[in-house]
């Protein structure tokens, strides 16, 4: 884990740019398919929500202007992306790189609620369970994006990291390193 006391980075000005006139249908229907294949490659995952597996949750980038709406669906993800706040039953704010380091272990969730860079709202079991379950897994979301890609792999891995380095959003989970 980082050093809580790093400031988290902002998303670049030319994605929340974008993001104002990209039409959203077709970026739902893409993160919808993407976590649907997270679901089925981390089945553990959608097991761990328990209860919460059909909650309505709400991921808001807050240096962007959208919001993710997403539903576990069982093991069936459903995501929409709305401009605005979005409505769930659980929400859970704060920098793209925050939100994207918690899903890597790059940050810790406890010290971001604490220094008030993450906001979580309504239902904190729900929002819990799915920390838990997104800890458990240990997602790497770069890898899991370069894997769908197939013959591309390896140029995506390094898009990635090069995107990675120049905007400061971990888009991957860090190597471990053996301190033996």
């Amino acid at each position: 884990m980082s050093d809580p006391q790093i400031s988290i980075p902002t998303a670049p000005r030319v994605l929340a740019s974008a993001l104002k006139y990209v039409p959203l249908a077709p970026l739902s229907l893409i993160l919808s398919s993407y976590a649907c294949r997270v679901a089925k490659n981390h089945p553990s995952m959608m097991r761990r929500l328990g209860e919460h597996n059909k909650t309505d949750f709400v991921l808001d980038p807050t240096d962007l202007p959208i919001s993710i709406e997403m539903n576990p669906n069982r093991g069936y993800p459903r995501i929409t992306v709305v401009r605005g706040n979005g409505q769930g039953t659980a929400r859970i704010a704060g920098p793209l790189a925050a939100l994207m380091g918690l899903v890597h272990g790059a940050f810790d969730g406890d010290a971001l609620f604490f220094s008030r860079d993450l906001v979580i709202e309504g239902d904190t079991a729900a929002t819990l369970a799915l920390r838990n379950a997104i800890d458990d897994a240990e997602l790497d979301l770069g890898e899991e994006m370069a894997g769908a890609t197939g013959p591309f792999a390896r140029q995506i891995s390094k898009l990635l990291t090069f995107v990675e380095r120049k905007s400061g959003v971990p888009l991957t989970r860090p190597q471990e390193v053996d301190t033996w």
